[in-house]
């Protein structure tokens, strides 16, 4: 007669009080559900080990081409000294070991449309683990729904306009605060000249904006700061335009004709070129000129002539000034040794952006989706961005909302922090010397 198998120590317990017998050997049938319960964990713990990949493979898009594709290179290279540092430290730590993780990184070419199937190739064909967002609030904007839909962690340091993070979504993570308070920081340096005496009260002000997201609330930010400060500011002009426009000469006509003291723009540094280019060929002055996130680029000064974009302020989510100590230091330092260069504020979010994924998959100890989102809703960590913590507070709609930092062009090519005070180098000038009258 055949036999089956011997029964195991577990199954033989259950046996046992099944017939009845489990009186006759309680101290034996103790001792071995004792021996089944303390193997589980170590059962589930090889479990878990076994079913970690090889590696994890991250998926972004970026524009490599196309109107964006300067920034979106700057991007690539923070994404790229990120995961190469993570991989001279052997990987991400998961489960007790360290995993390889790899970067598929795809060129949108600056398209909406192209955005979105690429993000959906990466998800649904190449299968990738997570994603790292786009640069451009239209491109972030328009990618995060297939994040959404897919429910796969999305963590981008290039999209800044409220109206991503106001859907409900769950599923993505902002690095770049509102820009708001990008118009409300520039607004607090220009209070703080004017309360010096260094600009009149009232100050009249033209705020131009890019028809987007973003140039909406710039707009707002500047609209509010004036509102909640009556009879310190006029705004006489709140000119939209449309982006990647060739000739801005009636808007500029319109800004001569504003005679303002104080000219606001918010725009990408194609239509800065262009726009800047026009307002000297006119002749014109304000006694404060700012373009929003742009003002410092290399880009600007080589095309327009350094002396063409000297005292202009920019508002930027980061600032290279700031690396003399701790992890801002360490990101400067290696950036310099890979580049030869300084880094400018958009390497340092796509640094960012990718260190803070990686740790939210280590906090999370899994690679599976679930957990991996619910630790950057949570978690508080230490930053490169100013005010030195990063976290997705959920009544933001997970929008990261640290503070901005107002830098200035000066002759000497420099550009200096002029505002918050406590980061600030410099105090700023105001009016601009080389205006007339």
């Amino acid at each position: 007669m055949m036999r089956g198998p011997k029964p195991s120590l577990c199954s033989e317990v259950t046996m046992q009080r099944r017939s009845g017998s489990f009186p006759l050997a309680l101290a034996a049938s103790l001792l071995a559900a004792a021996a089944c319960k303390q193997s589980t964990p170590e059962k589930s713990s090889a479990t878990a080990a076994a079913s970690l990949p090889d590696k994890i493979v991250i998926g972004a898009t970026l524009p490599l081409t196309g109107a964006e594709a300067r920034i979106g290179g700057f991007y690539k290279e923070g994404y790229e000294l990120a995961f190469e540092e993570a991989m001279k430290a052997g990987g991400i730590l998961v489960g007790g070991k360290r995993i390889p993780v790899t970067l598929q990184l795809l060129d949108d070419t600056t398209t909406q449309a192209t955005a979105v199937s690429l993000a959906d190739r990466l998800i649904n064909v190449d299968k990738v683990n997570f994603l790292l967002g786009t640069y451009s609030t239209a491109l972030v904007q328009a990618q995060s729904s297939a994040a959404e839909q897919n429910r796969i962690p999305y963590v981008n340091g290039g999209g800044a306009a409220t109206a991503i993070y106001q859907q409900g979504y769950k599923w993505i993570f902002g690095l770049l605060a509102p820009v708001e308070l990008l118009a409300d920081a520039i607004m607090r340096w220009l209070d703080i000249q004017q309360k010096s005496g260094k600009l009149p009260k009232p100050s009249i002000v033209a705020v131009v904006w890019e028809n987007t997201s973003h140039g909406k609330d710039f707009r707002n930010g500047v609209s509010e700061f004036a509102k909640s400060h009556p009879g310190d500011y006029q705004v006489v002009l709140d000119e939209a335009f449309e982006l990647n426009a060739k000739d801005f000469s009636a808007l500029i006509n319109a800004v001569k004709a504003a005679k303002a003291d104080v000219l606001l723009v918010d725009a990408h540094l194609p239509d800065y070129i262009t726009m800047q280019r026009q307002y000297v060929t006119e002749g014109m002055c304000n006694k404060v000129l700012s373009y929003g996130a742009r003002g410092s680029e290399k880009q600007a000064a080589d095309a327009l002539g350094q002396k063409n974009v000297n005292y202009v302020l920019s508002a930027v989510s980061w600032n290279s000034q700031l690396g003399s100590k701790g992890l801002n230091k360490h990101f400067v330092d290696i950036f310099r040794a890979k580049y030869n260069r300084q880094p400018e504020w958009y390497q340092a979010l796509g640094y960012e952006t990718a260190r803070s994924l990686f740790t939210a998959i280590e906090q999370a100890n899994s690679v599976d989706r679930e957990a991996v989102r619910a630790k950057p809703a949570s978690m508080e960590i230490e930053s490169i961005l100013p005010g030195g913590k990063l976290r997705f507070p959920a009544e933001k709609g997970q929008q990261a909302h640290n503070p901005f930092v107002v830098q200035q062009n000066m002759p000497d090519g420099s550009a200096p922090i002029v505002y918050p005070p406590d980061v600030a180098n410099a105090a700023g000038v105001a009016p601009r010397p080389d205006c007339k009258g």
